[in-house]
């Protein structure tokens, strides 16, 4: 059996020690195995945010592709524990992007679960569009650029502090022009709401925080969902760890995080950059740090080449030759 007093951070694959753990003060847990296992064996109502990015059953290297019916079988099980271990006062984040039928259709997977979730009788208080520039290019539809989570309470009294996660106005200088408060500023002091819609990086080959892993989560997106769904000292689960990016943000903004991984080579990378968030040297995009917009490098410029294949898509005429 573990000692869960030997380090700050516990990786286990004894179900024991998952409920141990939770009746402990230690910052982290990371179980080796099926996050099932793990579930049933944490206390009810002990998780402040659940907060996870499960495969979508595409057939990446970390999954097994099932029968869609199957699929949703194996999520309603896992929903039905995480609802089970959340406090009356917590959020559950599901974040998904499309599960692909054939070679051209696609299903929102948020649309396929919301049934799923709406049955345990969580409410939906944000649907979340989370926008990035870099993936793949489709030839038979438009490229996709964005994914989805789904923002769940499990009461109607839940923690929601806005103030840490305010963004930048645009213009914060605007003021009242009528009424009783005209002159004064119109906008808030510490920011405005981010919105529904987030424009996050996702992890791409030069990103900082890369890994092995083929589609991670991006710390920046789970540190704003743990800042505005929980305070220091709660509980963050992820059922579906990967390289436990969400597990990171949790420590590092002081909550403890627990989570359930089943590829012996992403609890390997998990522990280093568990290690590296409770010592401060794990490598993280800063939260708020604007999208890079190319400046006049060579590389941004519109080539020639381009330049003419899109005169002539438009129907224009070619310039004539300089003599």
């Amino acid at each position: 059996m573990t000692q869960l007093r030997a380090s700050p951070c516990v990786v286990t694959s004894e179900a024991s020690d998952v409920a141990r753990f939770a009746k402990s003060d230690l910052r982290c847990l990371l179980y080796h195995g099926d996050c099932r296992e793990m579930l049933e064996a944490m206390p009810a109502s002990s998780v402040q945010l659940v907060v996870t990015s499960p495969p979508y059953n595409i057939g990446k290297q970390y999954e097994a592709r099932l029968a869609l019916k199957e699929y949703l079988d194996l999520q309603r099980e896992v929903i039905a524990q995480c609802v089970r271990v959340l406090h009356d006062s917590g959020s559950l984040c599901w974040q998904v992007g499309n599960h692909i039928v054939g070679d051209a259709e696609i299903l929102p997977l948020d649309l396929a679960l919301h049934p799923i979730f709406e049955a345990e009788g969580l409410k939906l208080r944000n649907r979340i569009v989370w926008h990035f520039e870099h993936g793949l290019h489709c030839k038979k539809r438009f490229s996709g650029r964005y994914e989805v989570i789904l923002w769940y309470t499990k009461s109607d009294d839940y923690c929601f502090d806005l103030d840490p996660v305010r963004i930048p106005q645009k213009y914060p200088g605007k003021r009242h022009m009528r009424g009783p408060r005209n002159g004064e500023l119109s906008g808030h002091p510490l920011g405005k709401n981010p919105t529904d819609v987030w424009i996050i990086p996702n992890v791409k080959h030069n990103h900082r925080e890369k890994t092995i892993h083929p589609c991670q989560f991006p710390i920046e997106l789970v540190d704003r969902l743990v800042l505005a769904f929980t305070r220091p000292g709660d509980l963050v689960l992820d059922p579906f760890a990967g390289v436990s990016s969400a597990l990171a943000a949790a420590i590092i903004r002081q909550r403890r995080g627990c989570g359930a991984e089943l590829r012996r080579q992403y609890v390997e990378v998990s522990r280093r950059r568990i290690e590296g968030a409770l010592d401060g040297t794990l490598p993280v995009r800063p939260t708020g740090r604007p999208v890079y917009e190319p400046g006049d490098q060579r590389v941004a410029q519109l080539p020639p080449e381009f330049a003419e294949a899109r005169l002539l898509r438009d129907g224009g005429d070619l310039p004539m030759p300089q003599p």
